[in-house]
């Protein structure tokens, strides 16, 4: 017998005690699953409304969810909720009254189906996990926003419908802001599968991870309600310019980053290399082969920009705001040193008016080159690198454009 064949004979065979066991945990359990020293997002909410309703509309809020009607973007419509392997295979997109599933097909009988539990992602695209017994695996199909089009999930084999990629707590880290470990409930039938407590799973990326525990926070501003300084928590201006970057960078330092612990217990102000050995170095090839999971720590670390100034992520990214594709406003924020009063001149100064400047900094000097992992067909999910530059074919591209665009 197969490891696959092992496996889908397994998902008939696990015993009910072991899915029960699941749901034993009081749900009058109010408290933080991290510990008595958070809050909780809803606990910030309360007081910091509109900061937390712009905040539901940013990338970490939707960096992970519960599968339902509202958080998977696909379309489950016929003719539109299937995905073709060949002539012989696909997988159907299916909403049934008990949730929503990927079933695969060959030759047109049913083989494997499993549901929709956790949507990972809402900006370029979507991928999605599946609970069996306490660990977590992948569904074989993903979505992709610019197309609206299902996909197979990136890095899976194209001949072939796999259900058995496990999620690990290295991809829960960064998606998730808690997920409390446990022993896997399963045979060991594949290497580095882990078990979680699902109850414990905290979604988003929340307020307490960049801002560390708040419960005592909370505490002494209600006793003490006159008091407007903030107290026992970090504000993030209190940082040094490394500690900033290093809140950032638990997550976005690259997939190949190497692990030394998991990242759920990281608090602001903590050094980077407690948790892991982040790539340092960049080469001009790494400036184009970016991703979403890539590594925007080295890749801004080795712009001039930054090695001439004191900018951190913060300078241009508002982690409570949806500022998504606002290319204008971030080009704002270049010109804040790149002025007229300075020394350091674009070098189209003159030779294009100055609207035309301030709106293309971005598109210059920041370009979005071609995801290598998120494909649709023949359509192309753009990413733009955070490395700094000139960029000489992407300038030719911007200014043979301007002059289209000009001549009309």
């Amino acid at each position: 017998m197969t490891k696959k064949q092992a496996f889908r004979l397994l998902i008939f065979l696990i015993p009910l005690p072991v899915f029960l066991s699941q749901c034993l945990r009081s749900s009058d359990n109010h408290d933080d699953p991290r510990g008595q020293l958070y809050a909780g997002a809803a606990t910030c909410a309360s007081c910091h409304k509109d900061v937390y309703k712009s905040y539901l509309h940013t990338a970490h809020f939707v960096a992970s969810r519960p599968a339902a009607d509202n958080t998977i973007q696909g379309n489950f419509n016929k003719g539109f909720n299937e995905f073709i392997f060949n002539q012989h295979l696909k997988v159907v997109m299916e909403k049934r009254d008990s949730g929503f599933y990927q079933t695969s097909y060959a030759n047109g009988k049913a083989e494997q189906s499993q549901r929709f539990d956790i949507v990972f992602g809402a900006v370029k695209g979507q991928s999605y996990a599946y609970w069996l017994a306490n660990e977590l695996f992948q569904l074989p199909i993903s979505y992709v926003s610019n197309t609206n089009s299902w996909i197979n999930s990136p890095g899976y084999d194209p001949k072939r419908v796999a259900f058995e990629r496990a999620i690990n707590t290295r991809c829960l880290d960064c998606h998730l802001s808690y997920a409390k470990s446990a022993p896997p409930q399963l045979p060991g039938f594949y290497d580095g599968v882990e078990g979680f407590e699902k109850q414990s799973l905290i979604f988003s990326v929340d307020c307490e991870r960049c801002h560390g525990p708040a419960a005592q926070h909370v505490k002494f501003h209600t006793d003490n309600p006159g008091e407007k300084k903030a107290k026992y928590v970090v504000a993030f201006n209190s940082l040094s310019r490394e500690q900033k970057i290093n809140v950032c960078a638990i997550c976005h330092s690259g997939a190949t980053s190497k692990m030394v612990k998991p990242t759920f217990g990281f608090k602001p102000g903590d050094p980077l290399s407690n948790f892991m050995e982040a790539n340092k170095t960049v080469t001009q090839q790494d400036y184009k082969n970016i991703d979403v999971h890539g590594n925007q720590k080295s890749l801004l670390e080795s712009s001039k920009c930054f090695i001439s100034s004191q900018l951190d992520c913060s300078t241009c990214h508002n982690a409570h705001v949806n500022d998504r594709d606002k290319l204008t406003l971030y080009a704002a924020k270049c010109m804040t040193c790149h002025n007229s009063n300075s020394h350091v001149q674009c070098k189209l100064t003159g030779k294009l008016n100055s609207s035309m400047l301030i709106n293309n900094c971005i598109s210059c000097h920041m370009p979005a080159f071609t995801s290598k992992s998120i494909v649709a067909g023949q359509a192309a999910t753009l990413i733009h690198t955070h490395h700094i530059g000139i960029y000489p074919e992407e300038t030719q591209k911007i200014l043979a454009y301007l002059k289209i665009k000009t001549n009309k």
